[in-house]
């Protein structure tokens, strides 16, 4: 399938997952088989541009394949300026953010807060292609079914969308009032589908390769969106894809693949983070990659107390030669092993 101009290797999406999906995750998801990721959304505001966080956003160094940013916002022109923004740095797609139910989020009324009012909606949805066009930058947005289920507006949303000139939408099978609880539906994200002609990508609790294959079947979606499933099991990516391809699973991977992944990963991390902020911050992934594995609940907490970035390798290397010794294959995991939160700490 193609996003404008730009052809893509497969139907497999990351999704854009803030403090997550930034640059080195993207990449590590793409390396084990992901056909296209979407950065965190970074903001429409002018005066926040400057920040760290946002410079890290908007940093696509080395970044391989097409470079998808999300950007988020309640005012059309400043949204249309952040487009901008972000294509002078590097981005080939612009994606809106209509999906995000974080509650500062949509306290300002942004994310998934939008769908409560179609006509800004739309507004941005054209003041953002209006901004993209003349420079060849396809839109595409990602939404939610629905305010509540009471107000499931997201085929009425999708016909305008596509309207506007938007060129493909992603819908994640709940809406903002579920935020991520209960579970996703996929009969709204069908309707969708069957009511434009532009792609439609699928996402929610898609954390199993036949749980992928049976929700592109249901839906009809041209590609399905991973988030949560994909946290410290990366290669969920190239997992679906064989499934998908030969109906059959690829074994579990080996112990010592994942020890080179996630070192690999941890460097990344660390040099766009910096030491400081990159040690904390990665612990999070750590917790996910070891979620559930021999160990892993007092080595979280001796993760914890660890503040230098060599240290929290050798002690990462450690802890999967210990597991190797003990088998050649990481444990087989039906479910996603980022889809509960990690008790480990954060830098905010």
């Amino acid at each position: 399938m193609n996003i404008g101009p730009y052809p893509l290797a497969n139907q497999l999406f990351v999704a854009p997952m803030a403090g997550v999906t930034d640059r080195p995750f993207r990449r590590l998801c793409r390396q084990l088989g992901a056909g296209h990721a979407v950065s965190e959304m970074v903001t429409s505001r002018r005066e926040l541009w400057d920040s760290l966080k946002t410079s890290r956003r908007a940093n696509h160094e080395g970044e391989p394949g097409v470079i998808a940013v999300q950007i988020a916002g309640t005012e059309p022109a400043m949204m249309a300026e952040a487009a901008a923004y972000n294509i002078d740095r590097g981005a080939q797609i612009i994606d809106i953010n209509m999906g995000c139910p974080a509650k500062k989020v949509c306290s300002k009324w942004a994310g998934s807060a939008l769908m409560q009012d179609e006509p800004l909606a739309l507004a941005i949805a054209q003041a953002v292609v209006q901004a993209c066009a003349p420079r060849g930058v396809p839109v595409t947005l990602k939404m939610r079914t629905g305010w509540s289920q009471a107000n499931k507006n997201a085929v009425r949303l999708a016909r305008a969308f596509e309207d506007a000139g938007v060129q493909l939408l992603t819908v994640h099978g709940r809406t903002r009032e579920q935020g991520y609880g209960g579970q996703a539906e996929y009969d709204t994200i069908a309707a969708v589908k069957a009511a434009v002609r532009i792609p439609v990508v699928a996402n929610g609790d898609i954390t199993t390769p036949e749980k992928a294959r049976e929700v592109l079947a249901s839906t009809r979606a041209d590609a399905i969106m991973i988030g949560r499933a994909a946290q410290g099991r990366p290669w969920i990516f190239r997992e679906v894809a064989h499934f998908l391809a030969t109906g059959t699973r690829l074994a579990p991977p080996l112990v010592g693949e994942v020890r080179r992944l996630l070192l690999d990963h941890l460097q990344d991390h660390y040099a766009l983070y910096g030491e400081f902020t990159g040690v904390r911050s990665a612990r999070k992934h750590i917790g996910w990659y070891i979620k559930g594995l021999p160990g892993a609940a007092p080595f979280r907490e001796r993760m914890n107390t660890i503040e230098d970035c060599g240290a929290q390798l050798q002690a990462v290397a450690e802890f999967f030669d210990a597991l190797a010794a003990a088998g050649d294959r990481m444990p087989e995991s039906d479910a996603a092993s980022g889809s509960e939160k990690v008790a480990l700490e954060e830098a905010q």
